[in-house]
């Protein structure tokens, strides 16, 4: 099917991290619900194409945008490029993180400003590039990705708590700025669930997850965290806004 389909009859999306994993499964989600995906990577852009190729080989349109969501510049040109293609913009997913443990005495700056960058600066830029795309929308969310740790703490991620914590807060203060357009901000909050960790990661599973268990007795899957997007996503969830739902078992009963 051709992409080359300028303004699309049916809605698009930007999924930020869509490489793998969660993001991947987000992205998936939304094709088959019906919606062109713009798929985002940083530098994983082997991955990206996957995820690109499988949803066009199902019958749906993907387009790959690499780019490093903390970088003002990148987004907006990210942005144009979706705008270009397509002519519109519906929903906006912010699910790229860091997600490193470090001790707290050897965490470096550096570390914790390129956590927090990714994080919390790439779901505001991201979000203001795309603001005029959403107005023009009736139908506007945006979903940002949180976190369980967010909500409990946890050892050795000082930097990741600090800003999926954060990411609840800009959900909320997003909400009040956005509703008077008909835009609808809410987060998922996924916990414990399985996933396929780079090498590079300092164990195959956070630490945090030995010291959980949730009610349901297993872990979640990717699969099941892209559900409660889709939902936020969906005509269902057009009276839902400033919302955490969480996705994770019963682990965490919190709000």
């Amino acid at each position: 099917m051709s992409t080359e389909s300028t303004p699309l009859d049916q809605p698009v999306a930007l999924v930020t991290g869509a490489g793998r994993n969660i993001g991947r499964e987000i992205a998936l989600g939304l094709a088959s619900a019906g919606h062109a995906v713009a798929v985002n990577v940083r530098t994983s852009v082997d991955e990206g194409q996957a995820v690109v190729d499988e949803i066009r080989a199902a019958g749906g349109l993907a387009l790959l945008c690499a780019a490093d969501v903390a970088d003002r510049d990148a987004v907006a040109a990210m942005v144009g490029q979706v705008a270009q293609h397509w002519g519109r913009l519906d929903v906006l997913v912010h699910n790229a993180a860091v997600r490193r443990e470090a001790r707290l005495e050897t965490l470096s700056a550096k570390d914790w400003h390129d956590t927090l960058a990714v994080v919390l600066d790439g779901a505001f830029f991201c979000t203001q590039a795309a603001l005029p795309l959403l107005k023009a929308s009736d139908r506007g969310a945006v979903i940002t990705i949180g976190g369980l740790t967010a909500h409990t703490g946890a050892a050795d991620r000082v930097h990741v708590v600090t800003a999926k914590a954060g990411l609840v807060g800009l959900t909320r203060a997003l909400a009040h700025d956005l509703a008077p357009h008909g835009i609808t901000v809410n987060c998922v909050s996924p916990g414990l669930i399985e996933t396929v960790r780079k090498a590079s990661t300092t164990s195959a599973s956070p630490k945090h997850h030995a010291h959980h268990q949730t009610l349901l007795g297993r872990r979640g899957t990717p699969w099941e965290v892209a559900q409660a997007v889709l939902y936020l996503a969906g005509p269902g969830a057009r009276y839902v806004t400033g919302q955490v739902l969480h996705a994770n078992g019963g682990v965490y009963l919190g709000g």
